[in-house]
Formats: C-alpha cells, structure tokens, sequence
C-alpha cells in the first residue's frame, strides 16, 4: 500500500524519540470502544519511533472517531471497508504485524471463530494465517471480560498465538492499559515474537533505602526503569516474569508478578526466597541496592536542632553474592561506574566485576553523564558475557537496550543447552 502523500505533518514526528522501528510497517485495528481516542496517541509514539502506520477501523469505529483524524495522526490513508478489494491482503504482505485496540468482546470472538465480516477481523486472520504477530489489547467492561464466553474466546486466542495485553482491571471496567504497555507489546512481538516463551526470568529493579530514624533515610537516583523496562519486554516475548523491586520513581506493569521490598537485606532475602521455591533459568540484577546502611537505627524521629549528628555506616549484604552459593542458573549483573566516556576502562572495570561477582553477563554504563544512566529515558551500555562477547549498545532508549540484554540472555541460555 503505497502512501499517497510524499509528505506529511506525521513525518515531522517520524523518528523524533528513536529510529528503531525505521521501514518497519504496523497494521493497527480499531474497534467500537470509547477508550479509541487513546490509540491516536499510541500509534503517534510508534511513529516517533521511526515505525509507519496503517490503520483500519470497524463501522463501530467510525462512528466514535472520524477516520479523518486517524488518517491525520498517521499519515497513511485509513480502511474502513472492503468491497471486493484485496486490502486486507496488501496489508498482510506489507505490514509487519497487526494490532487491535482498543478489542471489543465483539472483535475477540469473532477473531476466536474466524468471524470475518468487517475489515480489522479480516486482516486479522490474513495476518494469522501469514504467521505474523497479531496483537489484541482489549477493553470493555468487567462483567463482558470475565464472562464464560469472552474467556473461551481469549483462550483460544492464546492458542493460535495472538499476543495479549492484559486490560487493567478496575472501577468496574477492563480498561485499556497504559500507552507505554501497548508500545511495548508491538515493538517486542513486532521485532522478536514470543522467542522468550518457556524461559522464567527474575528482575530485580529500582533504589532500596536503608533507614536513619522513621523518616530519613539512605538511597541513591535511581527510578527503576531499566529494570521495569527489562520485566515488561521479557513479560511481552512470552517469558515467565517474577518482578522485585524497592521504591520505584516509575509504574510498574500490572500484569507482572511483582514483590515490593524496602531494603538491601529485604530484596536479598526475596530473590533467595524466590529461587528456592521456582526454578529461574536467569535472574538478571538491574536494581541498584544501596551499598551502605546505618549501625544504628533510631526509633521515632530524631531531632532537627541537634546542632551536630554523627552517624556510622556498614556495608549492605550484595545480593549478586548470596545468590550466587545458591543459584546455578544465568546471572546478569550491572556496572554503574564514572569512567568519562573512556569505554576501555568501563570494560576493565566491568570485567572485574564480572569475576568478583559471579555474574555470566554484565551491563556497564557510565553514570557521569546526565543524558543517561539513573532517571534518564536513555542509556549506553556495553554488553560483556564470560563466554568472552561484548556488544555496545549506543544511546538508546532503556526499552531498547532492555531488548538488547534479553537477546543476549536467549542467547547465553542457548549456548547453555
């Protein structure tokens, strides 16, 4: 389907935040939910991610969003019908995959049956039976999401190996997920498929705090999303996620397993706790634990007209070292270090850690610039494995990166076998 305009207000955004998704082409299906209005902006960050979008709407679409808007957002034009033509045929060569959200209860079933009488479920069993990636993130009302038919429906979705992103159950409703949930479903199905599928993989994410008195407390800047950002594309490439992470700066995915922990020693004895009762095949460490607590904790609160406040510090249990006289499996450690941009001696320090800690695979990135690292969307990392590969991954977004550590995690667990 060759687009009609040479040039579009959506081609001023194409790329803007990263060009990971340049020449690649993504179907997008919308359907008669009044959460639709939300998919402009979702198809909008795919675009400024380099991607090209092709939408296709229902009837019951089209009467709550003019496909001329749509058709704007995009910058492509916008099939609302088919009468004879082969639309859904062009699309399911050019595209490489198919997205449909919002999905009614009335579009899963009728995807689940092979139901084909409007345009989305049409294209979406054209790309099924081309064996691309199709996407469903559904949204109606609980009493519709958890009635018997709508389940069988969804189960049989799952057979067929349509990715799902599991609506946010609440206020009564099973409500579109998060844009940045949806983003990230496309882009893993879309660029690795389900590759992880029957591996399970813990995550550690986020800062931990170790307590003064009551109120005050020792942490650092981290925000947790690289961590976030691994457990989500790991959940999406049809891994088994268990999430543990402290205070978190950003939200975590409601549809990962997640345990919430304070401290060092907390997370310690969480990520002890889950690899004696479960078999992990890679625990990756992308937390950033404090490495100091105080001797002594103050009950209450102390005093701000103390004048002057001693305190001491010790050293908090690493985690990479407890885990390790107990875990066999795939470790992968990080290595925050100040090295101003002198890769070789990020990779001498890396590789030291590597050893002392007992890792398989460690991630370095230099903390003393500001564009990336803690808190930063973005970051720069080098990628060491034992088995002696290195890789590194210029700035990228955390989700990209993130990608990059769990195709070499696929591949160390493949080696292994």
């Amino acid at each position: 389907m060759l687009r009609e305009l040479e040039s579009h207000p959506a081609d001023e955004i194409r790329g803007s935040v990263s060009n990971h998704l340049s020449n690649i082409k993504i179907g997008f299906g919308l359907t008669g939910s009044v959460a639709i209005y939300r998919v402009i902006d979702v198809m909008r960050e795919l675009i400024r991610r380099g991607a090209e979008i092709h939408a296709i709407m229902s009837k019951a679409a089209t009467e709550l969003l003019n496909p001329t808007l749509v058709e704007w957002a995009t910058g492509s034009k916008v099939l609302t019908e088919f009468r004879g033509e082969v639309g859904h045929v062009s699309l399911g060569k050019e595209a490489s995959s198919f997205a449909i959200a919002p999905a009614t209860a009335d579009i899963i079933s009728k995807l689940a049956h092979g139901v084909c009488d409007n345009p989305v479920s049409l294209t979406a069993v054209n790309m099924l039976g081309l064996k691309k990636p199709v996407i469903v993130v559904p949204a109606m009302h609980s009493g519709l999401w958890y009635s018997p038919p709508v389940n069988e429906a969804m189960r049989k979705l799952e057979e067929f190996g349509v990715v799902v992103v599991p609506p946010d159950i609440s206020d009564g409703r099973a409500k579109l997920p998060e844009n940045e949930d949806i983003v990230a479903a496309v882009e893993a199905s879309t660029l690795r498929g389900r590759d992880l599928r029957n591996i399970r993989v813990l995550v550690t994410a986020g800062p931990t705090r170790e307590y003064l008195d009551r109120v005050r407390f020792l942490t650092n800047a981290s925000s947790g999303k690289m961590g976030v950002a691994i457990a989500r594309e790991a959940y999406f490439r049809g891994a088994d996620v268990t999430l543990v992470h402290g205070p978190l700066s950003v939200r975590k995915p409601h549809y990962v397993r997640s345990i919430s922990v304070t401290t060092t020693e907390e997370m310690l004895n969480a990520v002890l706790s889950e690899v004696r009762s479960k078999k992990y095949d890679a625990v990756i460490l992308a937390a950033a634990p404090a490495d100091f607590r105080f001797r002594k904790y103050v009950e209450g609160k102390i005093k701000s007209d103390v004048g002057f406040l001693a305190v001491e510090l010790e050293t908090t249990p690493k985690i990479s070292l407890g885990l390790r006289k107990e875990f066999s499996g795939l470790l992968v450690g990080f290595a925050a270090e100040v090295v101003e941009g002198e890769v070789s001696r990020l990779a001498e320090l890396a590789l030291e850690k590597l050893e002392k800690r007992g890792f398989d695979v460690i991630v370095a990135n230099d903390i003393s610039r500001s564009d990336i690292g803690f808190t930063a969307d973005y970051n720069e990392v080098l990628l060491i494995s034992r088995r002696g590969r290195k890789e590194f991954v210029g700035r990228s977004l955390k989700e990209v990166v993130a990608r990059k550590i769990l195709d070499l995690v696929r591949e160390e667990l493949g080696s292994a076998t």
